[in-house]
């Protein structure tokens, strides 16, 4: 069965591997164009046009789908089905109809909950105790396609973004080896979604991370695991940006929201609750992370400042 793969970040990578080193015959990657990437904003290949071209495959960096603009590449490469992994473009109505098996997408969540480009983070944010892989049938809605195999994942106390990326990613790849095996066998489940149990993971920016202390502790622990180690969660301290790295469960307050002081080389910090977090680690801009024990060390905090 030809196979064309179209992922672009690290989480693609695994999915790519493992149908790669199991045989299939990958005609082809289509991937994102090279970005800028770092402060001499060199442009740099996606890890999975590394991947590809480590492994001597044949590479597609288009800058648009749409527009039947790559009909002619499909009519050439002739795919019996499309792998999309984390490809980072809706996939117009041309390219999910052409393979005879269809598009297959491996979604990082448990659908129907959590559609949308930021499964993981939200999934984190939001405090669920769960998430997982689903590989699906793909269409014109988002992530709303008939869904295959599905594996479930737990989420630790501590569980990060960045933690629970590296579990599903490995995980997706088994998923998506077992998906295609039954494709081939033609004995793939097909089981449609219940929209009433959806919801909507949006795309994670910057500002996702900016920290309301009128919310409960436990959220804004949630917010702070979620959005590590990007885009990082962060508040300001007067005129400065604090990104906060790590923080615990701390105790009750009776002061508002946003007040802080310094505790056993923590930072205590009221939360909207009623209860406090307590920050260990931190970065302020242009400055490196580190402990708020050493940061105490050559600095002072100004603890009448409310952090907002």
């Amino acid at each position: 069965m030809n196979i064309l793969f179209m992922g672009t970040p690290e989480f693609a990578v695994p999915c790519l591997d493992i149908l790669f080193k199991n045989g299939h015959n990958i005609c082809g990657v289509i991937t994102q164009p090279d970005k800028p990437k770092g402060r001499g904003h060199k442009l740099a290949p996606p890890p999975v046009k590394e991947y590809a071209v480590e492994n001597n495959m044949e590479v597609y960096q288009p800058a648009t789908l749409k527009n039947n603009e790559i009909l002619p590449l499909l009519k050439e490469l002739n795919p019996d089905i499309i792998i999309v992994v984390a490809y980072g473009k809706i996939l117009p109505e041309y390219v999910l109809t052409f393979p005879k098996y269809g598009c297959i997408n491996v979604h990082a969540s448990l659908l129907p909950k959590y559609r949308g480009a930021a499964p993981i983070q939200w999934a984190v944010i939001n405090g669920e105790k769960t998430s997982g892989i689903t590989t699906m049938y793909m269409e014109k809605g988002l992530d709303t396609g008939d869904m295959i195999l599905r594996a479930e994942v737990a989420i630790d106390p501590e569980e990060t973004y960045g933690s629970l990326h590296d579990k599903l990613s490995p995980l997706g790849a088994e998923l998506l080896l077992e998906t295609v095996k039954r494709i081939e066998a033609g004995t793939a489940p097909r089981e449609k979604q219940d929209d009433v149990l959806s919801n909507y993971a949006p795309m994670i920016s910057k500002e996702t991370g900016h920290i309301d202390w009128s919310m409960s502790a436990d959220d804004i622990l949630n917010l702070i695991r979620g959005t590590y180690p990007f885009p990082g969660s962060f508040c300001e301290y007067g005129e400065e940006i604090l990104k906060i790295i790590h923080a615990s469960r701390g105790s009750s307050s009776n002061k508002p929201g946003g007040c802080f002081w310094v505790k056993n080389n923590k930072l205590e910090v009221a939360c909207g609750d009623g209860n406090t977090i307590l920050i260990d680690e931190i970065q302020f801009k242009g400055g490196k992370r580190m402990s708020v024990a050493s940061y105490l060390n050559g600095h002072e905090i100004d603890e009448t400042i409310i952090l907002k």
